[in-house]
């Protein structure tokens, strides 16, 4: 996708607002956000002091359901002069994670809803000036830059491609240039616009690993098409929860979250099919999980393949056709990631970059990290949940991982929220390793991969006579975009799932080599294997703006040099992350557990073993009157009997041993937390 699904705001003003304010609205703080028109209305998203919180939830806040009193005598005087209002939690009460909930203060944030006395900015002017009141934030409205569909795969080129690879094991592989790259799709003559080697490096990578079926990445975009051919074996399924069920079986407050969930229509049905959908969501799942040697379609970077699982999608839907999320559905996206076991973030949107050209983007976004944690205070502190507690620390990765496109504005910064040195923010580039007309880069930018380049490739016919298609990203589509079920796009956005994909790759070699690290280790693992691709950015690129709609009509040029050392360290390569993921880390060793008296934790002993699928296992406890251990085919039942501590042992087939504790105590589920 060309242009990236991004955030539409304006520069916030820090002073004063204008006199138009009504006289009893006071001036807001200068941290009060000012965004454009394009948010939700009669609302606001709040953070109130922990003396508040506590008297709202005394009073008896649901999971789901409105207050309508705070128990603050000013703040309730103050909501009331605005003309009635409702509190509701942001974030849904799980009580599986409330504890980290609570210790992140995520649990401070509440949705107020309010009458229309006032507009939502005169009422946050006031919000703002109250001690009861940390933090306002609008709730912003999620749009995208890009409205156009794919390029489809013709019937006639897919048919071609199975013809001609008949008997192999994906036989749209050749197209896949970013996928693995031999030097000669987009050679012709003396012109040259394709370099071996200039793609992920998954043809090495894929000697190690092709992926594990523990590691799940959340893609928080357009549905994903959970039934496509290349992609059902790869959707994480929710397995405390019912298909098709009205009922939240699993406590989680999302009802019936089979697949993940549709945030943007607050219900478990996962859609691709309204005539606006894009198929942007099953594009990206495709680059990170379509099923690989199935002998249909493409090949992905971690989605294993007929005999190994590979890494699984989490759909966590923002977008339906014109339909588009606000900050409340994105926030709560990303939380429900991290509780729900996903440990990488697949974000294809963000903030238009703070130094873009205002006259062709309209506003520049947040350009200093100040900017950024000043505008979107609950998304930063939602995304900081998600880096904090998704993953394990008794799994391959401790926190989470988020991938952001860095954008595509050709402006010389990242835009946020990738530009946070806590997330990752991918740049685009070339079958050549040059820069891609349209990427960010510069400051913010961590490091780049292949996003297509459809304006270079002008002068290559492709699918339905569209220059420079195949120069784009081929993938999974939804057939509603795409009847062949494949098709191209192109961006930083498609850049970004290779990353990801890369990412979940090397999170599975390290659980299938038992090896444990920090998030923050994964990161720099990342980086510190990059290719430099700086030598590439040299000389004049010669492209055609506008290709997909003109053609060759309107040849430009850009200078590569101002893109050299702007790409972030480099070109993604899974194979030298993947051996760099061998070499370090710690040892994964069979965890501590904590269960609740007449309750049971499960646990899988394979993962704490080298080569445990194979292995047979016995557990021995010192006190057996505190806690018991029962075995069904490869789950350890663990049951707590009385409060307090034992010592045990577990031996493995082998002969190895590792000791842990167990504790038992109240007030205690089943991820230990209290």
């Amino acid at each position: 996708m060309k242009k990236v699904i991004l955030y539409a705001w304006m520069l916030m003003v820090l002073g004063a607002m204008s006199s138009c304010a009504k006289e009893d609205l006071l001036t807001p703080e200068p941290e009060t956000n000012t965004p454009e028109a394009s948010y939700a209305t009669g609302e606001l998203l709040v953070k109130f002091s922990p003396e508040v919180t506590t008297l709202i939830e005394q009073a008896g806040i649901g999971r789901s359901g409105g207050l309508s009193r705070s128990g603050s005598p000013t703040l309730d005087e103050v909501l009331e002069l605005i003309g009635g209002y409702e509190l509701e939690r942001v974030f849904p009460l799980n009580p599986k994670s409330e504890a980290q909930t609570r210790e992140q203060g995520l649990h401070q944030w509440y949705v107020v809803r309010f009458g229309e006395n006032f507009t939502t900015q005169e009422v946050a002017d006031r919000l703002s000036t109250l001690g009861e009141v940390q933090r306002v934030n609008f709730n912003h409205t999620i749009k995208r830059a890009y409205t156009g569909k794919a390029t489809p795969l013709t019937r006639a080129q897919l048919d071609r491609m199975i013809t001609s690879r008949a008997g192999t094991e994906d036989p749209l592989l050749p197209l896949q240039w970013h996928m693995i790259n031999d030097g000669t799709m987009f050679t012709s003559g003396e012109v040259v616009k394709s370099v071996a080697g200039a793609d992920v490096n998954c043809s090495e990578a894929w000697t190690m690993s092709r992926g594990d079926q523990s590691i799940i990445v959340a893609v928080l975009d357009e549905g994903v098409d959970i039934t496509h051919p290349d992609l059902k074996n790869s959707i994480w399924h929710n397995t405390d929860e019912v298909a098709g069920s009205t009922k939240d079986n699993d406590g989680n407050g999302y009802a019936g979250d089979y697949y993940g969930y549709n945030f943007i229509k607050d219900m478990p049905n996962i859609t691709t099919g309204d005539i606006y959908d894009t198929g942007h969501g099953t594009h990206v799942a495709g680059v990170i999980a379509a099923t690989n040697n199935n002998g249909v379609g493409i090949s992905s970077i971690a989605g294993g393949d007929n005999t190994t699982p590979g890494v699984k999608i989490m759909v966590c839907q923002l977008f339906s056709g014109a339909m588009s999320g606000t900050s409340l559905q994105v926030v709560r996206a990303v939380k429900y990631a991290a509780d729900n076991g996903a440990t990488v973030l697949q974000c294809s949107w963000g903030f238009i970059s703070g130094v873009a050209n205002i006259y062709d983007w309209g506003a520049a976004g947040p350009a200093t990290q100040e900017e950024f944690e000043a505008f979107a205070p609950l998304e930063k502190a939602a995304m900081d949940y998600f880096v904090a507690y998704a993953g394990s620390p008794d799994g391959p990765v401790d926190g989470g991982i988020i991938v952001f496109a860095a954008g595509n504005e050709a402006a010389a910064m990242s835009s946020y929220p990738g530009a946070d040195p806590n997330y990752i923010s991918v740049a685009g580039t070339a079958a050549d390793y040059t820069a891609a007309v349209y990427t960010n880069y510069g400051p913010g930018t961590d490091i780049s991969a292949p996003g297509g380049d459809q304006d270079y490739y002008y002068d290559y016919i492709g699918p339905n006579n569209q220059y420079g298609a195949e120069g784009c990203i081929l993938s999974t589509l939804p057939t509603t975009v795409s009847p062949t079920g494949y098709g191209y796009m192109e961006g930083t956005s498609m850049a970004c799932p290779h990353v990801s994909g890369v990412v979940a790759l090397g999170l599975s070699y390290a659980a299938q080599q038992r090896r444990h690290y920090k998030a923050a280790e994964i990161r720099q693992l990342l980086y510190d294997s990059a290719r430099d691709i700086n030598a590439y950015q040299t000389g004049m690129k010669t492209y055609c703006r506008y290709t997909a709609d003109l053609g060759p009509m309107r040849p430009m040029q850009m200078d590569l040099a101002n893109y050299r050392d702007g790409m972030g360290a480099g070109q993604v390569d899974a194979a030298a992350f993947l051996r760099k993921i061998a070499e370090g880390g710690v040892a994964m060793r069979f965890p501590n557990i904590v269960v609740a008296p007449n309750t049971v934790k499960v646990v899988l002993p394979a993962r704490y073993f080298e080569q445990g699928e194979k292995l047979t296992y016995t557990v021995s406890i010192e006190d057996t009157t505190v806690a018991g251990c029962s075995q069904l085919q490869d789950k350890l039942y663990f049951q707590g009997l009385k409060v307090g501590s034992t010592k045990a042992v577990i031996t493995a087939s082998n002969g190895e041993s590792q000791s842990f504790v167990i504790t038992v105590r109240q007030s205690t589920n089943q991820n230990g937390w209290l």
